[in-house]
């Protein structure tokens, strides 16, 4: 498929995608958010996928927010809808496929750009990086997951400092803070990311697509997670890759998923 602003490449079982707009630094706008919709559909149904890594064109900005000029003349219920169209089209649909994924984060990831990073699963930042939710000084507030999902993986406190602050963290503070896994140099960005991918890939997708689906279901308001987890380790049973990866280990040898 022909994209206008996104790269899309499968190598090795890993699909890279890249936000392609460098002279806007990379920013989101509503073609792109389709288009990335479009891409993780294709590579969330793809069998050869193993694991997608997200990153954007240059050195810059990973995604340095949304495109403010497509929304700034909106009114209440324009501005709704544009939060429930993106989160449904690209937020959530990131957050709940069964392929992980893994933000690489290269310079500023900053509103709708680090709402993306945290919709991945897992999150690498180059040094250089600088990340926030500036969205108050705007006048507005996060409007893509951004005010449960920083909370969820820092804390209540320092999501409400740094929404409210309109503060950039550094790359340092925020490994510090929990919001992303690894640091690493931005040259090393993408091998240090396939690193990661290159473990995923060793394990089961079947299960690997129900422990998302579990660890998920803890942060679901009303959901229970414990009985989610039950009932996705009971599924895992019988299936092909259940009696691959046990007889596998039984007779000591490496499992083929």
């Amino acid at each position: 498929m022909d994209y206008q602003n996104i790269l899309s490449e499968h190598k090795d079982g890993i699909c890279y995608l890249t936000i392609n707009r460098p002279k806007q630094l990379n920013s989101l706008n509503a073609s792109t958010i389709s288009e990335l919709n479009k891409a993780i559909i294709t590579a969330d149904t793809d069998k050869e996928v193993r694991c997608i890594i997200l990153t954007g064109a240059g050195k810059k900005a990973f995604v340095a927010g949304a495109d403010i000029k497509e929304f700034a003349s909106f009114n209440t219920s324009e501005g709704e809808a544009l939060a429930r169209k993106g989160q449904e089209l690209l937020f959530d649909l990131l957050e709940n496929i069964g392929t992980p994924s893994i933000a690489a984060i290269n310079g500023f990831a900053l509103g709708g750009g680090l709402e993306l990073a945290m919709s991945c699963h897992m999150r690498i930042a180059s040094t250089n990086s600088k990340m926030g939710l500036p969205e108050v000084s705007l006048g507005v507030i996060p409007g893509y997951g951004g005010t449960q999902r920083l909370a969820s993986l820092v804390g209540k406190g320092k999501a409400m400092e740094m929404i409210t602050t309109a503060g950039m963290l550094s790359a340092e503070d925020a490994k510090q803070w929990g919001l992303v896994n690894h640091i690493c140099e931005q040259e090393e960005l993408i091998s240090f990311t396939e690193k990661i991918a290159s473990k995923i890939k060793r394990n089961s997708p079947n299960a690997i697509a129900k422990a998302i689906k579990s660890v998920n279901a803890g942060f679901i308001y009303g959901a229970n997670g414990f009985e989610v987890e039950k009932i996705e380790f009971g599924n895992c049973f019988g299936t092909p890759e259940f009696i691959e990866g046990t007889t596998a280990f039984m007779e000591k040898r490496k499992a083929n998923f």
